[in-house]
C-alpha cells in the first residue's frame, strides 16, 4: 500500500508541475500580456511600465520559475483590476465555491447512488424506467435554465428561498440541487450499470446459496465493489464543480471562485486567471489521487 501511495503521488507531482507549466503559458497564448492588462488604446510607455512591473520583460523560463516559487508561497502578485492580492481575493472567494462543490457533490452522490442500486435490483422494472428518465433529464436541462426555474418556483412564487446570496444556509439550497443534479446522471447510471454486472456474477450466485442475508450480499459484497468506479467519477464530478460553478455562481449572484473566474476573463485580470487555472486544477489532481487511494482500501487487486 505504501509503494501505491508513493507511486501515485509521484504521479500526481509530475501532473501538478506540467499543469504549471500550462497555467503560465497561457497568459501568452492570447497575445502579449502587457497590452491586455493595459488595454487596447494604451500608449507604448504604459504598456512598457506594466511590462516591467510585472516582469514581463524577462526571459520566459526565467519568469516561469519566479512565478512559480512565488506560487509555492502563496503569492500570486496583485490584481490589475481590483489592486488587491490575489491570494486575499482567491481565499475570500474559495470558500463559498468549496462549500457549493462539497453540498453539490453530497447530495449527487445522496440522489444518485440509492437510485442506482434500486434501479440495478429491478431492471427493466417501473422503477427503473423511472430513474433512467430522471438521469436524462438531468443531462438534457441546461443548468442555468433549471436555475432560473427554481429561482421563479420557489424564491418568487413561494417565498421559501432567496433567490440570490448566501448570507443564510438557505441561500446553498438551490445552487446545490441546480449543481448536484447535473452530476446525478451520471453517477446513478454508472452504479446501476455495476450493480447489475456484480449481482450477476458468480460469487454472489454463490453467497446466495449459501443463505447470506440479502443485506448483506447488497452492501458488503455487491455494492462495495460496485462503487469503486462511481468514487474515482465523484472526484472527477468533485474538481468539474470546482472550476465549471461559474454559471451557477452567476445565476444564483454568488459571489465565490467561480465568478471570480468569469470577472477576471471579462476584464482581462491575468494574475487572477493564470492563480485560478492553476488553484482549480490542483483540485482537481487532489481529488483524483484521493479517490485512487479510497479505492485502493476498498479492493486490494489495485494495488498492484
Amino acid at each position: 500500500m505504501v509503494r501505491y501511495l508513493f507511486g501515485r503521488l509521484g504521479m500526481a507531482a509530475l501532473v501538478a508541475l506540467t499543469v504549471s507549466i500550462i497555467s503560465f503559458a497561457l497568459v501568452y497564448m492570447s497575445g502579449d500580456p502587457a497590452v491586455a492588462i493595459a488595454g487596447e488604446h494604451a500608449t507604448v510607455d504604459v504598456v512598457a511600465q506594466i511590462r516591467a512591473q510585472y516582469g514581463y520583460d524577462r526571459p520566459l523560463p526565467v519568469q516561469y520559475l519566479d512565478w512559480l516559487a512565488s506560487a509555492l508561497r502563496g503569492d500570486f502578485g496583485i490584481s490589475p483590476y481590483f489592486k488587491v492580492p490575489v491570494a486575499d481575493l482567491i481565499v475570500e472567494r474559495l470558500q463559498v465555491t468549496m462549500t457549493l462543490g462539497l453540498l453539490a457533490i453530497t447530495f449527487a452522490m445522496l440522489i444518485g447512488v440509492p437510485m442506482g442500486v434500486i434501479a440495478a435490483m429491478k431492471p427493466n422494472s417501473l422503477i427503473d424506467r423511472v430513474a433512467l428518465f430522471i438521469a436524462v433529464v438531468g443531462q438534457a436541462i441546461p443548468s442555468f435554465w433549471f436555475g432560473l426555474l427554481l429561482i421563479v418556483f420557489f424564491a418568487v412564487n413561494l417565498g421559501w428561498l432567496p433567490a440570490s446570496g448566501v448570507a443564510s444556509w438557505q441561500g446553498y439550497v438551490l445552487p446545490t440541487i441546480v449543481l448536484g443534479y447535473y452530476a446525478t446522471p451520471a453517477i446513478m447510471r454508472l452504479t446501476r450499470a455495476g450493480m447489475i454486472e456484480v449481482l450477476s456474477s458468480d460469487y454472489i450466485r454463490t453467497a446466495r446459496a449459501k443463505g447470506v442475508a440479502p443485506s448483506k450480499i447488497l452492501f458488503k459484497h455487491a455494492l462495495r465493489n460496485a462503487v469503486i468506479p462511481v468514487v474515482s467519477l465523484a472526484a472527477v464530478q468533485m474538481g468539474f464543480m470546482l472550476g465549471g460553478s461559474i454559471v451557477t455562481e452567476s445565476v444564483f449572484a454568488l459571489h465565490g471562485a467561480g465568478y471570480l473566474a468569469w470577472q477576471s476573463i471579462s476584464r482581462n485580470d491575468l494574475p487572477t486567471m493564470q492563480a485560478l487555472i492553476l488553484i482549480f486544477s490542483l483540485f482537481y489532481i487532489f481529488f483524483t489521487f484521493l479517490s485512487d487511494v479510497l479505492n485502493a482500501w476498498l479492493d486490494p487487486r489495485l494495488r498492484g
